[in-house]
């Protein structure tokens, strides 16, 4: 069974979901072709927003690179991007078993009416599997790694849950969609609170500028794709060693510039495929459940972050956050980890803060700046553990994407080993044992009965 969901997962997003979501459709009742296309669709939008991210990564890559020589920044823990985290994540007895596991827990919570998200982003499970394999090689026992894996599930379902109503009412054409993904949700509660500090700091109501207005108000150097060029360009300016380089470089460095801003351009016309690829299975899905299910109103379909990514405040946050994050991580005392492979998906924390933060540019970058400094001590103190299991899977697969070169201590990713869930939960289940997961169990148990009784009364209140 490893074996035959390893080759599945090895088949990659864009030929994994197209398969999935061309037989969903047809189970739920869509024509053939239709269901093909929405899934080719998907496929697609998983291909471009590759080639996208592999252009952000590829072009900072060197100038980074060279940015580190120069100024003599060098940390230990290597930078392994999602798609090795995920490789990890797979690539394991959790993993291997993690979607059949997670879909179950997701129907028994949807009878119990302790979740009203259906969760159909199978691809974006790996983020369950990998708190799993993490738990798994640091404790040694699998059942730990599964108890993680579920625990990490229900909490997003109802964070999910939780965030819908706000999520759909700031996104165009987000109905009935909720994003169960823990990354996303792991910075909600770092949202909320940092949200209600600024608004009670005199004054700070006045500097409440989103994408549009940073548009209205500085013209084309509003627009993203005008920062891109400019961030792309200041960055490869970093690289020159001196004037003399600078001088001769300049080709490279307006090189460099026009592809940030090409990534900030084409991120929210490939996300359009997204949108129109899932929406005939969101559609369909939604109409299903009303036929089959009484009192299923309000239920949620559970889909990819992104959906959402091309948002201008996203894009905008995101670019200035880079420069930034990778200041802010060499000089932080304590801190071993240097993300470079893992901007990419710096995009993906901002999904669900957006809508709490209505879009403003500053609250936005305030609330990633502060969850991102809390991340790199997370990724560095979760890195021996993550080190294990690449090791492993690395031995196993020879995957060259999961192999931690010569010359670092250890590796890490800033997808979702950022993510408090992964921090906390991974702590109470594998320092505190028993207790710890005793702790979970409740906290767990807590957040089911709270939101069955709010869906209930929801319910009640739509009946009538």
């Amino acid at each position: 069974m490893e074996a035959v969901f390893s080759y599945i997962i090895g088949l990659g997003a864009p030929v994994m979901m197209p398969i999935i979501f061309t037989i969903l459709g047809v189970c739920i009742g869509i024509k053939f072709g239709k269901a093909l296309k929405s899934g080719l669709l998907v496929g697609v939008g998983f291909v471009g927003l590759s080639v996208i991210t592999r252009l952000l990564t590829d072009s900072l890559g060197e100038p980074l690179k060279k940015v580190t020589e120069i100024y003599g920044l060098s940390l230990d823990i290597f930078d392994m991007g999602w798609p090795a985290a995920a490789s990890v994540a797979y690539n394991t007895s959790v993993g291997a078993f993690i979607i059949p596991v997670c879909l179950a827990v997701n129907i028994v919570m949807l009878l119990t009416k302790t979740t009203k998200t259906v969760n159909i982003d199978l691809w974006n499970y790996w983020h369950f599997a990998f708190i799993g394999a993490v738990v798994y090689f640091a404790c040694g026992n699998i059942w730990w790694g599964f108890f993680a894996a579920i625990i990490c599930y229900i909490i997003t379902l109802i964070m999910a849950d939780l965030t819908a109503d706000k999520f759909q009412k700031y996104y165009d054409g987000m109905d009935g969609i909720s994003i169960p993904q823990p990354f996303c949700q792991g910075f909600v509660p770092f949202a909320v609170v940092i949200n209600k500090v600024l608004d009670k700091i005199p004054g700070f109501d006045k500097l409440n500028i989103d994408a549009e207005g940073m548009k209205k108000k500085f013209g084309i150097m509003g627009e993203p794709l005008f920062l891109g060029v400019i961030v792309g360009c200041a960055i490869g300016a970093l690289a020159c060693k001196d004037s003399q380089e600078l001088v001769a470089g300049i080709p490279g460095i307006l090189k460099l510039g026009i592809q940030m801003g090409a990534v900030m351009e084409l991120i929210p016309r490939i996300t359009s495929l997204f949108i129109e690829g899932l929406k005939p299975i969101s559609d369909a899905t939604r109409e299903l459940i009303a036929r089959k299910f009484k009192n299923s109103a309000g239920l949620n379909i559970g889909m990819s972050p992104a959906l959402v990514i091309g948002h201008p405040t996203t894009l905008v946050v995101s670019l200035l956050l880079i420069p930034v994050v990778l200041f802010l991580s060499v000089i932080l005392p304590g801190n071993q980890f240097l993300p470079l492979a893992s901007l990419a998906g710096m995009f993906y924390l901002f999904p669900a803060v957006l809508p709490i933060t209505k879009g403003n540019v500053l609250k936005t970058f305030i609330v990633g700046l502060i969850a991102l400094i809390v991340g790199l001590y997370f990724v560095t103190n979760l890195a021996p553990f993550f080190t294990e299991a690449a090791t492993d899977v690395y031995v196993k697969t020879q995957d060259a994407a999961v192999r931690i070169p010569e010359g670092f201590q250890g590796g890490g990713a800033l997808d979702f080993a950022s993510s408090i869930f992964s921090w906390v939960i991974f702590h109470l289940t594998y320092s505190f044992k028993y207790i710890g997961a005793g702790i979970l169990v409740l906290f767990t148990m807590g957040m089911m009965y709270l939101n069955r009784v709010r869906i209930i009364k929801a319910s009640g209140n739509k009946n009538k």
